[in-house]
C-alpha cells in the first residue's frame, strides 16, 4: 500500500454520533436483567470512559462481585437491548455535523488511515455505526471490552490496524479524534496529537486546558478540520 502519513483514531460517541441515551439505556436494562438493580447508573459518569471500567463501577456501586460469566452474560444482554434502543426515535440522535462530509474526504485518501478508538465493546460500536451506516469507513480499532485504562488504547488500536493491514505508525503519526478530556488525554499519554470537538459535553476552552492540540466546535469547516490535521486540503 502507499506510504500513510496519518493515523487518524475517531471516537464514536459526541464525536461521530449521538445515540439518544440509547447505550445508557441499554445499560441499565441488561444491568436490570442480569444482577437486578434497576438503577445500575446512578452517579455514573460515562463520557470517555470504558464499557468494562463502566460495569466495574456498577458491580461496586452495589457490592457485587466481579464474575466473568456475569460480565459476558450482561454483554450478550447489552448488545441485543442496544439494537433495539438504537433503532427507536430519539430527537438527541443523528450523525454530528461535517461528519459524513469529512468521512468521504478522507476515506479516499493515501495519506490517511482511518480507524477507531472508543471505549464502547467492540460490537456495541459496530451496533451504533452500523445503525448510521458509518461502520464501513473503519478498517480497525481499540475498544473497552477488557481495559479500564482508556489510555492503553493508543496502543492497541495502533497494533490492531497494523494487524489488519493498516501502516505501521509512530504515535506521532497519529492523530485521536474526540470529545472529552479523556479523549486528550490518550493522546498526551502516549505522545500522540490530539483534535478535540466540542460537539459532546465539552467546549474548545476546556479541550484546549486539558491538552487537545486543536480544537473545533465541530467538524462542519472541513478546509479548517483538514489544516487542523495537518494535511493538505
Amino acid at each position: 500500500m502507499e506510504h500513510v502519513t496519518r493515523l487518524l483514531l475517531f471516537d464514536i460517541d459526541g464525536t461521530l454520533v449521538l445515540s439518544g441515551g440509547a447505550g445508557g439505556r441499554a445499560m441499565r436494562r441488561a444491568f436490570k436483567d442480569v444482577f437486578g438493580f434497576e438503577d445500575g447508573l446512578t452517579s455514573i459518569s460515562m463520557a470517555g470512559r470504558t464499557d468494562a471500567w463502566i460495569v466495574s463501577q456498577m458491580l461496586a456501586q452495589h457490592g457485587l462481585p466481579e464474575s466473568h460469566t456475569d460480565r459476558q452474560r450482561f454483554h450478550d444482554i447489552y448488545i441485543e437491548y442496544l439494537r433495539t434502543e438504537i433503532a427507536e426515535p430519539h430527537p438527541d440522535k443523528q450523525v454530528l455535523a461535517g461528519v459524513r462530509e469529512l468521512l468521504d474526504v478522507l476515506v479516499q485518501r493515501n495519506d490517511v488511515y482511518l480507524a477507531l478508538l472508543t471505549g464502547n465493546y467492540r460490537r456495541g460500536a459496530e451496533v451504533k455505526l452500523e445503525h448510521f451506516d458509518l461502520w464501513r469507513y473503519f478498517a480497525a480499532g481499540a475498544y473497552g471490552d477488557n481495559s479500564h485504562d482508556r489510555n492503553g488504547l493508543l496502543w492497541t488500536a495502533m497494533d490492531n490496524v497494523k494487524a489488519a493491514g493498516g501502516p505501521h505508525v509512530r504515535p506521532s503519526e497519529t492523530v485521536i479524534i474526540g470529545d472529552t478530556p479523556l479523549d486528550v488525554a490518550v493522546a498526551v499519554a502516549g505522545g500522540a496529537r490530539c483534535l478535540g470537538v466540542g460537539t459532546g459535553g465539552y467546549d474548545v476552552d476546556t479541550l484546549l486546558e486539558s491538552g487537545a492540540d486543536e480544537a473545533v466546535p465541530d467538524l462542519t469547516d472541513l478546509g479548517d478540520v483538514l489544516r487542523r490535521l495537518q494535511l493538505t486540503v
